[in-house]
């Protein structure tokens, strides 16, 4: 596979962004720049319950309002365990939060609503529905991030202040020098740009009703994540569904929860919602594990050009090491 880059005559009215990009490109491979905006909580609290794909068991979930600098983390058995990427876990489909010997698994979907909308200060209050549960998962409604979009909408978003009243200037990581990891033919990488934009690759050539996907987007807009990329639903193959339920996995997976496809008879739960629905589904599991980058309730998703392919929750999470400044 190659990549080809045309250069282009930069507009006059651009120059002088590129020449200050062009500067900082010169110097570190990823910069902390200031974002234009002011850092957001939500505006009033919200909460939902359901069930868990790989688990099957119910859990709570409370959105709370929090102050500017405290940044996304999760309280659950009276323990908080940050949203960052220190204390994240390789673990089989999904991304999981491990500290004080406690789990929160399956964080991507929330995470990537409340970083895609701009809730960059939130306490998570989880809760599982047995009491000496040391692990709980975030609940998969309909395998997209469409519930949780559609619950931050409906209370509102507001600028943040910190504990003294005032407000913070977001900042967000800007890529300078082009960064990637890989595993065998799969890859994420991320280049230089002056804008944010995701271009995500999927390839299944055993199962021709997928095959091979590739769509990018980039956030033009406040609405466009909820219109384009949040109500795309996690998908599996269905010739590989026992396997995984004999590892333990997708205890509470069902037709309602995920799109499933057979290699054979192609999907199994018409109809799509979008043609490329798998692979924008993708770009919404990507979103959410960078943004595990964020600290502080600065932005977690970098101003790069991040190209996938192939690619999953554990290369996801390395990418986001890789973008994470000390």
């Amino acid at each position: 596979m190659r990549f080809y880059v045309t250069v282009k005559a930069t507009k006059p009215s651009s120059l002088s962004s590129w020449m200050r990009f062009s500067s900082v490109a010169a110097t570190s491979t990823i910069s902390l720049n200031p974002s234009g905006r002011l850092q957001q909580t939500l505006a009033e609290s919200v909460e939902l319950k359901g069930k868990a794909l790989h688990s099957g068991k119910i859990s709570t979930v409370k959105l709370l309002p929090e102050i500017a600098g405290a940044g996304r983390y999760f309280e659950f058995r009276s323990r908080f365990i940050p949203a960052s990427i220190e204390f994240a876990q390789e673990s089989p489909l999904c991304t999981t939060l491990f500290k004080d010997e406690l789990k929160i698994r399956t964080v991507e979907h929330l995470l990537s609503a409340l970083e895609a909308k701009g809730v960059d200060n939130c306490r998570i209050q989880i809760e599982s529905e047995s009491s000496d549960d040391r692990e709980v998962e975030v609940p998969i409604f309909d395998g997209s991030a469409k519930e949780w979009v559609d619950a931050i909408e409906e209370v509102g978003i507001n600028v943040a202040q910190n504990h003294v009243g005032e407000t913070v200037e977001k900042m967000v990581a800007h890529v300078n020098k082009p960064v990637y990891v890989c595993k065998n033919d799969s890859f994420v990488a991320a280049f230089p740009a002056l804008e944010t934009r995701i271009t995500c690759g999927i390839d299944f050539p055993q199962v021709p009703a997928i095959g091979c996907q590739w769509f990018s987007w980039r956030p033009v807009h406040d609405s466009c994540f909820a219109k384009d990329i949040a109500p795309s639903r996690t998908f599996c193959v269905y010739e590989e569904v026992e396997r995984m339920r004999e590892a333990g996995l997708i205890k509470g997976g069902s037709l309602d929860n995920a799109i499933v496809c057979s290699a054979e008879h192609g999907w199994m739960n018409p109809p799509l919602r979008f043609d490329n629905e798998a692979c924008r589904h993708k770009i919404l599991d990507l979103i959410g594990d960078l943004s595990l980058v964020s600290r502080g309730g600065n932005g977690g998703l970098p101003v790069a050009h991040i190209i996938a392919f192939k690619a999953g929750h554990a290369l996801h999470t390395d990418l986001a090491r890789h973008l994470t400044i000390d």
